[in-house]
């Protein structure tokens, strides 16, 4: 297969062309527009493999984009291009609504024209897969709630996105299901909970707490801590992408999670306390947390039912909680320079956005 994935110089993006150069025989083509988040030194261990090339394309680009298409000539595309911080979403929406939302209906839209002039026996085997975030659905009672039954999020739960950037991500969802609805676009779709791992930049929780604590900066923490996050971690979540590419039925929508349900300071505890073991100080790393006001409009508990996907598809995360933190914090501890480099690019983007704003 030849496939076209959006937004691979990403964490995500980045984590499933690595899996699909090193475990499968298919040409991927990552488009990405190289916002800060972007690296494309998450891809230098696959950079210079023949059945990889990058183009730098802004998917808001409709010209670039069915240029691309017209020259690549994709069998399949894997949509993560997305802006995706919620901080920056609730200072600055704008650009979230023109990627989240304008970029995709601009790769639907060239898509759909694509694939309507293939040969028959190229249309059946062209998919368009969507990922997306659980985020979409809300938030979820809190143990502490005297309603909590441990609900979850399936497929069928109503979306209630809290934040700018669930809102783009719902609207973006919409759109794919319409245009499948109404064209008959082959698509499948994907919400996923938290992801962590290699490469994830250091703007993030994990990478964030793991990274200051190093650096011996204080560690924040949004309101009481008590915000409670689906850890999925990122190679689970590439293997089920590809899974719901070659499995997936046309339609249909598979929430993705890690099983791995845990209080924001509860998880910052146990960085701190495998970092004490990994990297002892004089002290532990747990005296550099503060808390700090809470983010307008903070999602309370997040948590995924990925029944479906295990039932029709097979498919259950390799990694506990334990196991994926332990490679993420060595990883980030052999790689301190890369995630420096990231944060020191964030910490500039950051003082755009303020002062123009």
């Amino acid at each position: 297969m030849k496939i076209l994935v959006t937004g691979g110089a990403g964490f995500i993006g980045s984590a499933l062309i690595r899996y699909l150069i090193q475990h499968t025989s298919h040409e991927v083509l990552n488009v990405d527009k190289l916002t800060y988040a972007g690296n494309l030194t998450s891809l230098s261990d696959v950079s210079d493999d023949p059945r990889y090339r990058f183009v730098q394309i802004d998917i808001v680009d409709s010209q670039a984009l069915k240029q691309t298409f017209a020259t690549f000539q994709p069998d399949a595309v894997m949509h993560l291009a997305a802006e995706s911080h919620v901080d920056r979403s609730i200072l600055a929406a704008d650009e979230f609504i023109q990627t989240n939302i304008v970029g995709t209906f601009n790769l639907l839209d060239v898509a759909r024209r694509y694939w309507a002039q293939l040969p028959a026996d190229k249309q059946s085997r062209f998919r368009f897969q969507h990922i997306s975030t659980d985020e979409v659905y809300g938030d979820l009672p809190h143990p502490n709630d005297a309603d909590f039954t441990g609900q979850l999020f399936s497929e069928t739960t109503p979306y209630a996105p809290s934040s700018p950037y669930a809102a783009s991500k719902a609207a973006s969802d919409h759109l794919v299901n319409a245009w499948c609805r109404t064209y008959g676009l082959p698509i499948l779709m994907t919400n996923c909970s938290n992801n962590y791992g290699p490469y994830h930049f250091p703007e993030k929780l994990i990478p964030l707490t793991i990274l200051n604590a190093l650096e011996q900066k204080t560690i924040p923490i949004y309101g009481k801590g008590t915000q409670i996050r689906d850890w999925l971690y990122v190679e689970d979540h590439v293997e089920a992408l590809y899974l719901v590419l070659q499995q997936g039925h046309i339609g249909e929508t598979y929430n993705i999670g890690g099983h791995n349900e845990v209080e924001n300071l509860q998880l910052v505890h146990i960085l701190c306390d495998t970092l004490d073991k990994l990297v002892p100080q004089s002290t532990s790393y747990k005296t550099l947390i503060r808390h700090v006001d809470d983010r307008l409009g903070h999602d309370r508990r997040y948590a995924i039912d990925a029944s479906k996907i295990h039932k029709e598809l097979g498919w259950k995360p390799r990694h506990t909680l334990e196991q994926g933190l332990q490679k993420t914090i060595k990883w980030v501890i052999d790689h301190r320079a890369w995630c420096i480099a990231a944060a020191q690019r964030k910490s500039a983007a950051v003082d755009r956005l303020y002062s123009s704003h």
